[in-house]
């Protein structure tokens, strides 16, 4: 059991350490959220099953705070409102349930953050086709070779890994990451 554990923990350094290759498109995602909220835009997040929980956990650090009492943050987790994702996939189509969502809400300025550790769902790449079509700017926190969805969205932050547990742990760090620095950037 023992010998398990140091390998996972082991695997989960050498993926984390290798995100300091990604510090340059980390930066500049941050850089694209802290300028659309300072133009009084939104950020929109969306993503399934576990990327689906990360979310709900971004845009409650947004809404709420991340370390600091302060303003709320405008965002939206595309996620969270059963009705809506259950009336969009049965009468359209589950390939539907974000970019329905992202037409009605989002506006030109806003931020669409996308969360898969494979690139492939077909929802998540729809609703970045209706983020361009609305004029808004798209991030996708990525794993494995970064799908279809690498191309589609103005900045991929792909995590170098095929193991989607480690790839989730990575998303969790720059999500955090992407908080801190909002926040430091806006609130300071």
């Amino acid at each position: 059991m023992e010998k398990k554990i140091t390998a996972i923990i082991e695997l989960h350094k050498e993926t984390i350490l290798k995100l300091e290759n990604k510090i340059p498109e980390i930066s500049e995602a941050a850089r694209k959220i802290i300028s659309s909220l300072k133009d009084s835009n939104k950020i929109l997040i969306c993503g399934n099953g576990g990327s689906a929980a990360d979310a709900q956990h971004m845009a409650a650090e947004f809404i709420g705070r991340f370390k600091k009492d302060r303003k709320p943050l405008p965002a939206v987790a595309l996620t969270t409102d059963s009705s809506v994702l259950t009336s969009l996939g049965n009468d359209f189509g589950f390939k539907t349930v974000f970019s329905k969502q992202v037409e009605a809400l989002g506006e030109k300025g806003d931020i669409l953050i996308l969360i898969s550790t494979s690139g492939k769902s077909e929802n998540l790449i729809e609703a970045a086709l209706s983020a361009e079509k609305a004029g808004m700017f798209s991030i996708a926190l990525l794993g494995k070779d970064g799908g279809r969805l690498k191309d589609r969205a103005g900045i991929s932050i792909v995590v170098p890994s095929m193991d989607t547990a480690r790839i989730q742990e990575a998303h969790s760090l720059i999500i955090h990451t992407i908080c801190e620095l909002v926040e430091y950037s806006l609130f300071h």
